[in-house]
């Protein structure tokens, strides 16, 4: 996946990306996190603010940090980001369609920290890239009015460009 990655515009140096620390069944973004530090982005990971309202921000990645009790990793600190803060987030998912539809975890913490995007009359970021194994692309996802859609979809085998306008802003049909 960080190879296909690797050759999208999406990690130039002085870029602020999110990026979620995988757990052992999802699509390994270590090289990913890798190659964004490596290319000079600044990488921020989610980090849990509560529970009981489902609430996320982002902070600076760093290797040393706590485990969740979802088993996500966060680093320690205080420096929160909201998520429009961020050029580029690469979203975790169970599941993806081809309108960009997702299907996550469950608790809907992307759904709450991205919900600002649902309201735009047009596109400004960040771009949604949803993260997963191709075999986890299906046909359809039921989906929401409150469900955030990813602007592309990157998997082991590819990036779906499909998703994309030809100006590279999202998805269509937005």
């Amino acid at each position: 996946m960080a190879r296909h990655v690797a050759f999208t515009s999406w990690l130039s140096p002085g870029k602020r990306i999110g990026l979620y620390a995988s757990m052992p069944q999802e699509l390994g973004t270590a090289p990913l996190i890798r190659l964004a530090l490596a290319r000079g982005c600044d990488v921020y990971v989610p980090r849990i603010l509560s529970m009981r309202k489902r609430r996320m921000a982002f902070v600076p990645y760093a290797v040393a940090g706590r485990l969740h009790s979802f088993g996500m990793h966060e680093p320690e600190g205080n420096a929160f980001f909201p998520a429009r803060f961020l050029d580029t987030i690469f979203c975790a998912g169970v599941g993806f369609d081809a309108t960009g539809g997702r299907l996550g975890h469950g608790a809907g913490f992307y759904d709450r920290a991205l919900a600002f995007r649902n309201v735009r009359t047009h596109w400004r970021g960040p771009r949604l890239v949803g993260v997963a194994y191709a075999f986890q692309v299906v046909p359809r996802i039921p989906v929401t009015a409150t469900d955030i859609r990813m602007d592309y979809i990157v998997t082991d085998r590819g990036i779906d460009e499909s998703l994309a306008h030809e100006d590279g802003s999202g998805v269509r049909g937005r």
